[in-house]
């Protein structure tokens, strides 16, 4: 017959147990830092005094050239003509090909990071050229968005994928079976 567990056993067995879990997690914790938009040109929320030739974004990870989108559109929500985008590494570049009047704005994007994570957002960025003689481009609506509206930057991006999720659900019940039988024993005692 096997003996049961004394308690300071027990809490051994539970803290081996813990560390285990500990030592396989943080390893796999990378995996769950999806790739975000380190820098921007033009910078969110600029104004400008000249119209830009292009817009380039930069990356905290590499970038897949197939999957990657930059969109240009002006305060009435229409699509300006770029060149495609030309990926480099975690930088994507588009030209501009025709010349920005004043006016907002809008710089869209979604990319694919090399882990095959999406990851989408926008952001205004404003021409105020004073010796630009082009007419402003109009809002559309009787009013101008919030200042906080139409600073709102939009990133998202998926959370841990569906295996990683699955693995450690059934790590948590594997120790909570482990942690009530270590209890059970020592109970009997």
């Amino acid at each position: 017959m096997t003996e049961p567990l004394s308690r300071p056993t027990a809490v051994r067995l539970g803290a081996a147990v813990l560390a285990v879990l500990v030592a396989v997690l943080i390893p796999a914790s990378p995996a769950w830092a999806h790739n975000s938009l380190k820098t921007a040109t033009p910078a969110r929320d600029a104004t400008l005094s000249s119209a830009p030739h292009e817009v380039t974004l930069e990356f905290m990870q590499r970038l897949d050239p197939a999957f990657t989108t930059i969109v240009l559109t002006d305060a009435a929500k229409r699509k300006l003509p770029t060149g495609e985008p030309v990926v480099t590494g975690a930088k994507s570049t588009v030209q501009v090909t025709d010349a920005l009047p004043n006016g907002t704005y809008t710089v869209a994007y979604r990319v694919v990071s090399v882990d095959g994570h999406p990851v989408q957002g926008s952001y205004p960025f404003t021409v105020a050229d004073p010796t630009s003689s082009a007419a402003p481009v109009a809002t559309v609506g009787a009013s101008a968005p919030a200042p906080s509206a139409a600073a709102a930057v939009v990133e998202s991006g998926g959370g841990p994928s569906a295996g990683v999720l699955v693995a450690g659900a059934a790590l948590a019940v594997l120790v909570l079976a482990t942690a009530g039988l270590v209890w059970r024993r020592a109970a009997r005692r």
